[in-house]
Order: C-alpha cells, then structure tokens, then sequence
C-alpha cells in the first residue's frame, strides 16, 4: 500500500519526535542539579569559616596567655630584686604579704597584673632560701588568663 521509502521518513521522524521528549524532561534536572551544588558550597563556606574564626580566636588567647605568664615572671623577678638588691649588699627581708608590682608603664603589659607572695622557707647551715610565687593575669576584651610562676632561691 504504501512505498517502503514512506516507513523509513516516519521512523526517522519518530526518532527526532523521542529525543525532544527526553530533552524536555531533561530541561528541570540542571535547575535541581545547581540548587544541589549551591548548598552543598555554601555549607562547606560556612564551615570553613567556623574553622578560622575559632583558629583566630585560639591565638588570641595564646597571646594573652604569653603576656600573662610575661607578667608573672616580672613579678618574680621583681620580688628577686627586692630580696637580692644590685646596688647594695644589704638585702631586704622576704615579707610574708603580698604585693602587687605597677605595670602601669610597661609598654606589653598593659591590663595585666601580677600578684607576689614570697615566703622564707628557712635557714640550713647559714643558707637561707625562699619560695617566691607570682602570678600573671591578663584581661582584654572579656577574656582572662592567669599563669603562675614559682622560684625557689638561696643566699650565698
């Protein structure tokens, strides 16, 4: 009834017919496939910025940390000094208070203080030692740290 070349025109357009229809149904998929990508880059944005805001934040209180410990050890050095004066043979007598050197014009250690205790832990043989205990604290920006320096020293 109808010529064969008729069968081979209809297969080939019903062929373009079903590759429209699947490039159709594809058209939504990319939309999907961006949304997908988006979220997953904006999750991983907000992790890494998490990740930095708490490695910034640790080094902000390893340098409070160093000065605090910077104004612990000034303070046991300055209490060494009282007890072991430069200038004169005469030394002063190790006092049992506690005493709070000024670091007021210290240019590092601005808002921060030490708290010195020194105690005479006694005299063997004519030596007598001492135990001098000072404690750093920094305080800036709401966050606050404390170190602890102990000395143990003896006359000669």
């Amino acid at each position: 009834m109808f010529p064969s070349h008729f069968y081979r025109h209809n297969q080939v357009n019903d062929h373009k017919y079903s590759l429209k229809q699947i490039t159709n149904k594809q058209k939504g998929s990319a939309i999907a496939i961006a949304i997908f990508v988006i979220v997953i880059m904006a999750l991983l944005a907000a992790g890494l910025v998490k990740i930095l805001s708490s490695s910034a934040e640790s080094v902000a209180y390893e340098v409070i940390g160093t000065r605090a410990y910077a104004a612990a050890q000034t303070g046991a050095q300055w209490q060494l000094l009282e007890i072991f004066p430069h200038d004169t043979s005469t030394r002063t007598a190790c006092k049992n208070s506690i005493v709070e050197p000024d670091f007021s014009n210290v240019e590092g250690l601005g808002f921060c203080q030490a708290t010195v205790s020194c105690n005479d832990d006694g005299e063997f043989d004519g030596t007598t030692y001492y135990i001098i205990t000072s404690v750093g604290q920094c305080s800036i920006g709401g966050v606050i740290t404390t170190r602890t320096v102990e000395i143990e020293a003896r006359s000669l």
